[in-house]
């Protein structure tokens, strides 16, 4: 049987664009396989915000996004991108986490380079370039021969104006983009790349390139965050305040015809059903 992580890899080997689409629950999971997708993507951010109320700062750490990813992957037939952050702070860590992706149903994840806390008041740089080829040798090392995905993100595009810790050098970022490549990294992913930036780097370096957020063509692919779990927040949000103010919500359709294919009540409700009628208990069709 092929895995979700072969999958992947196949997917990535097939030179054709695809969309890892936004997702942060099982139920969502299903959602975007069930539209169409190919893949879908779990960003650190939609995590922790959506199941713990943190930033995404580095303060929640990978057991928490391991525990989510998994739910989400053992729910679809697609694979699974994980957003990994950092993988902790150290070599020993990264090795220790790749370990438990590989045994998960994750199909790969991506691997950033920057400085904890992240994203926050604090205006950091990036790791220096020896460290984080040391984080992805130990990366492959615990992958052992299995397919999963290891995507390397390099944060030198994203601005430190924007919370980000880069300076926006296409020289830096096709630096680290060969070092990143040449520690075994299977693909690189650079926030903030505009459609020059991408022709760029993909002709600079023997991997494929992927972005987050909006499709670049002529990359390997788009990891697409954002609307699902802030639309979901922002929704809930509206009709709180609607619930609390005037003691009802409209506009909200219960019947979901979908959601019964979404929870497989039917294969559900005939296994209850069979079991009903050989031991003689009342059901109903």
């Amino acid at each position: 049987m092929t895995t979700k992580a072969q999958k992947l890899r196949d997917l990535i080997n097939s030179g054709e664009h695809f969309i890892a689409a936004d997702v942060y629950s099982a139920i969502t999971g299903k959602i975007v396989e069930h539209v169409g997708f190919q893949a879908a993507y779990l960003g650190g951010h939609a995590c922790s915000a959506f199941h713990y109320a943190m930033p995404d700062y580095g303060v929640y750490s990978q057991v928490e996004q391991l525990e989510q990813a998994n739910r989400i992957a053992e729910a679809m037939e697609i694979p699974l991108i994980a957003d990994a952050d950092t993988l902790g702070e150290t070599v020993a860590d990264a090795f220790h986490f790749t370990r438990r992706y590989v045994k998960s149903d994750v199909a790969g994840y991506h691997v950033e380079d920057g400085i904890n806390p992240r994203h926050s008041t604090f205006v950091g740089d990036l790791q220096p370039i020896a460290e984080m080829q040391a984080k992805l040798d130990a990366c492959v090392k615990a992958r052992g021969d299995s397919p999963f995905v290891i995507i390397a993100r390099c944060d030198e595009l994203y601005p430190k104006s924007y919370r980000g810790a880069g300076d926006c050098s296409m020289e830096t970022a096709i630096q680290r983009g060969l070092a990143y490549a040449e520690a075994g990294a299977d693909v690189m992913l650079y926030p903030f790349a505009n459609q020059e930036a991408c022709d760029a780097l993909r002709a600079a370096l023997p991997i494929p390139v992927c972005v987050l957020g909006p499709v670049v063509p002529g990359t390997a692919f788009a990891l697409h965050t954002g609307w699902g779990w802030m639309g979901a927040a922002q929704l809930h949000l509206k009709n709180a305040r609607e619930l609390m103010e005037t003691g009802s919500v409209t506009g909200f359709d219960p019947t979901m015809p979908e959601k019964a294919e979404f929870l497989e009540m039917g294969l559900y409700d005939d296994l209850i059903r069979d079991w009903a009628k050989k031991t003689g208990k009342p059901f109903r069709d």
